[in-house]
């Protein structure tokens, strides 16, 4: 028998899939290979995308080919959390589409979470940005990555997001741009709608990719849902 699937929540991450910040994280990593007598190479960088901070500088050092005690990677991380945050007062632009689905979800009575691997202290800032440009939070839960006990691609974070708003798994839509996102989400039995820009995405069960949110409303999510839903029940009628 078919289950009818009914969408009750939306689970976002944040840098580069609601804003444009991305661009801000790998500035700040640039900046640091420089200052440790490199250049941190495009594929290194691309590889960080969606990380804990702890495997960010382990690529950056593989990449430079530095050395560095666990002192001193705590103490890089600190200075890039820190730069990140300075070069965010610029502005944080939204990424096309974004602001208008996080209205739907909102006005439709969705529950919604934010779901990132950003330390709170940064995500804040974000989120200040975010509240400001929509006039309220948009979120019922948000969940940074110095939140949880094990960060993307394991599912805690989802998982503690899905507790957190009262939904099960199959109610829910996963928003998610890079490698770890995708693979947290999945790993916590939701559906996920992966918006990649900045690493390639392989196909996988219960994923569906699009270039963007450009587009993007209620009924596209419903959709990532039903078929989610219908290929679960597939596998498990085969």
């Amino acid at each position: 028998m078919t289950r009818r699937t009914r969408l009750r929540a939306v689970l976002f991450d944040m840098d580069g899939t609601l804003v444009q910040t991305e661009e801000y994280w790998g500035e700040a990593m640039f900046e640091l290979a420089a200052r440790l007598g490199g250049r941190m190479s495009d594929e290194a960088r691309a590889r960080t995308v969606g990380t804990s901070m702890r495997t960010s500088m382990r690529i950056l050092y593989a990449d430079l080919g530095v050395v560095r005690t666990e002192e001193q990677l705590d103490a890089d991380g600190d200075w890039v959390e820190t730069r990140t945050a300075e070069l965010m007062s610029a502005g944080i632009p939204w990424l096309p589409g974004a602001a208008d689905l996080l209205r739907a979800v909102d006005a439709a009575g969705l529950r919604s979470a934010l779901v990132t691997t950003t330390p709170r202290r940064v995500a804040d800032l974000v989120l200040a940005s975010i509240r400001a440009d929509l006039g309220g939070d948009p979120f019922d839960v948000t969940v940074c990555g110095d939140e949880v006990a094990a960060r993307k691609p394991d599912p805690a974070p989802y998982v503690k997001a899905m507790a957190a708003l009262g939904v099960e798994p199959d109610e829910c839509v996963v928003v998610e741009d890079s490698q770890v996102g995708i693979a947290s989400g999945l790993a916590a039995g939701a559906a996920v709608l992966g918006v990649p820009a900045m690493q390639a995405v392989a196909p996988a069960p219960g994923l569906t990719l699009r270039d963007g949110l450009a587009g993007v409303g209620l009924p596209e999510l419903a959709e990532v849902l039903e078929t989610a839903s219908a290929l679960a029940d597939d596998r498990a009628a085969g």
